[in-house]
């Protein structure tokens, strides 16, 4: 009898894990290392970070590191994935603090990780630059997506739209949503999918009339850029010509620096917009969405479908 009730007991926690009803255990939750994983910039680029990660609660330890910038060499990946296991963590959950799944920083972070056995020369090259390395082989690590359609994103964005727009106005007027983008062709197609899934959730939580989604693909060779510029600029002039008002301007990008300070104000240069150079980091959102990460992977470490990844050996 005693042994009926416990093996009921377990099909019905494994149910109940499977339908999202069964919040993961805090103790397993203390075991789960934290790495958010960043391009990186300046000072106060990578404080937003920082700042970021100290407002993410997952039950387990949390660690930043950056793939470029001036802070890459002393937040080695390689390095901040042995301190987290220093700190008591038996497994580590990357999270991609990163637009897009479907871009180059992504690929590097799915390398590092062990999850793809080939990366391209120049984004090898970047992460030799300060040092960087694959995690150690034995290693338990899990890769979660990167931002690309979160709700928790479209919150933030919807937020910081609204808050230049007034909200009983905000219905007569248009939305442009400019991102960077990345360098390939068959990305960019892939980012936009999220992009246009994102811009409807956005819309809808923001009430404007409007709201469309554009890239720049900053890195893509000068000839694309300047393409992808004029593909920006030529929406703006439609939703400026369907409303018959300023347009509101709000980068999607990690946090504030010089692309939102001075390459997308050149970009919109001479346009009807009313702009504010804003990342979307640090945000009590972005936290959360950092949570939900890391939940929900633990979630599906203790399920049937494990998919967690030991790095056994290097490829």
């Amino acid at each position: 009898m005693l042994e009926s009730v416990s093996r009921a007991s377990r099909w019905m926690t494994v149910s109940l894990l499977l339908s999202g009803s069964l919040a993961v255990p805090a103790a397993a939750q203390t075991h789960t290392g934290t790495l958010i994983v960043a391009h990186g910039g300046g000072p106060a680029w990578n404080a937003g970070v920082r700042e970021l990660a100290a407002q993410a609660h997952t039950g387990g330890p949390v660690e930043v590191a950056f793939l470029m910038g001036p802070e890459a060499k002393d937040t080695r990946f390689q390095d901040m994935v042995a301190r987290l296991s220093s700190r008591g963590a038996r497994e580590i959950v990357i999270v991609p603090l990163l637009m897009s799944s479907h871009s180059g920083h992504y690929d590097q972070i799915q390398w590092l990780a062990r999850r793809r056995d080939s990366l391209s020369s120049v984004m090898t090259h970047h992460l030799h630059m300060a040092g960087i390395e694959r995690a150690p082989a034995g290693t338990v690590i899990r890769v979660t997506s990167a931002l690309d359609d979160a709700p928790e994103l479209a919150r933030v964005l919807a937020e910081k739209a609204r808050a230049l727009a007034s909200a009983t106005i905000a219905k007569d007027r248009a939305l442009m949503i400019v991102g960077h983008g990345p360098e390939t062709a068959e990305d960019h197609a892939r980012w936009m999918e999220n992009c246009r899934r994102l811009a409807e959730s956005v819309r809808k939580l923001s009430g404007f009339r409007d709201v469309r989604i554009g890239l720049v693909r900053d890195d893509a060779p000068a000839a694309v850029r300047a393409e992808a510029v004029r593909g920006v600029r030529d929406i703006v002039e439609l939703q400026a010509a369907l409303t018959g008002a300023d347009v509101v301007v709000v980068p999607m990008l990690i946090s504030k620096a010089s692309g939102t300070r001075d390459r997308l104000p050149k970009d919109l240069a001479g346009l009807p917009v009313v702009y504010a150079p804003d990342g979307v980091v640090p945000h009590a959102e972005i936290a959360r969405w950092v949570e939900r990460q890391v939940r929900e992977s633990v979630t599906a470490a203790n399920t049937p479908q494990d998919s967690t990844n030991r790095a056994a050996a290097p490829h």
